[in-house]
């Protein structure tokens, strides 16, 4: 008999294609948090160079008590063209004739400036933190946050064909089980990268992994299901995705620490991972490898947890043996 007729067999959407389904929605909606996340990781707070007269308390305090913060803020950081302050470069010397009413006219441009030579200092209004305030990636280092991006899809781009390769070498589950623990343990080692570009590593690995993950449960699925149900679980993954967006902004309203937010899309591959060694392989590669007890085994296995006991029984390798030379 043909692959299909003893997929329905064993029953062809029953318990465990539910359950597997489940799984797999829930993968795929965390899926696009780690395309997106670094929207909000990666934001850019407004920002301001750091000066002593502003920042220092010891200064402050000493020096400017009578004196309002917009009025520190006029003297050592000159305006832009929108009359906010500069957010690349500060005055090098303080400006306390810019106090003066008599010398509001003053054309600041002609003042001496100098780049943030101290560092910045950030609104935290929104989020506390950032990969951006973190590596202060803005002015002169602004460009570094997209490259971060690109080179993610890079390795996204790169995952898909590679764990191709190894799935139809090594099988579907082992290639699941090995990029979700890798996904789950890079995830988590992104916190505490030490630099920039070791961050963007552990992203570039990871976003391998994510496309590996992506591109195995959607074959695994298709494998595990009839023909007729397959563009109805394509919509549902569709949609898993689309609502991953949803759930992203949710968890970055309620984490606006960076560390956090990387941390609660990463955790859950580690449940994943241990929920999937309990999935059979995929019986359709089983046979093209020509691993036919192992086959059989887990279509018994799949009819039992379908409540087909009697199919699980009747079912032999002669059967398994006339599908492979049948062609699945």
């Amino acid at each position: 008999m043909a692959f299909s007729e003893l997929l329905q067999h064993v029953g062809d959407l029953g318990r465990y294609q539910i359950l597997l389904g489940l799984m797999l929605l829930l993968i795929s909606t965390l899926m696009n948090t780690h395309n997106f996340v670094e929207n909000f990781s990666a934001a850019i707070p407004a920002h301001r160079c750091y000066t002593h007269l502003l920042d220092n308390a010891t200064f402050v305090t000493s020096v400017s008590t009578n004196l309002t913060t917009e009025a520190l803020l006029r003297v050592s950081i000159p305006m832009d063209p929108n009359n906010k302050p500069e957010q690349c470069r500060r005055f090098r010397q303080t400006q306390w004739q810019l106090l003066d009413s008599n010398e509001s006219a003053t054309n600041t441009n002609e003042l001496e400036t100098e780049p943030c030579l101290d560092g910045w200092v950030y609104d935290q209004s929104i989020f506390t933190s950032t990969i951006v305030t973190k590596w202060d990636l803005i002015c002169d280092k602004q460009s570094l946050k997209s490259l971060s991006q690109c080179i993610f899809m890079v390795g996204q781009m790169i995952g898909s064909p590679v764990s191709g390769y190894f799935a139809d070498r090594f099988g579907r589950k082992p290639v699941l089980l090995c990029f979700s623990l890798l996904l789950g343990l890079l995830g988590t080692c992104s916190l505490f990268a030490p630099s920039f570009p070791v961050y963007c590593t552990l992203r570039f690995v990871m976003a391998i992994s994510l496309g590996s993950v992506t591109g195995n449960s959607i074959i695994v699925l298709i494998e595990w299901i009839p023909t007729k149900a397959r563009p109805t679980m394509m919509t549902a993954l569709s949609l898993s995705m689309s609502s991953g967006l949803l759930l992203l902004a949710g968890l970055a309203y309620v984490f606006r620490e960076w560390h956090m937010l990387q941390l609660v899309i990463s955790v859950p591959y580690f449940a994943f991972f241990l929920l999937l060694w309990w999935f059979p392989e995929s019986a359709c590669w089983l046979i093209i490898a020509g691993k036919l007890e192992k086959a059989l085994k887990e279509l018994k296995r799949v009819a039992q947890i379908n409540g087909k006991k009697d199919a699980a029984e009747k079912l032999n390798i002669e059967d398994v043996i006339g599908m492979e030379s049948d062609g699945v």
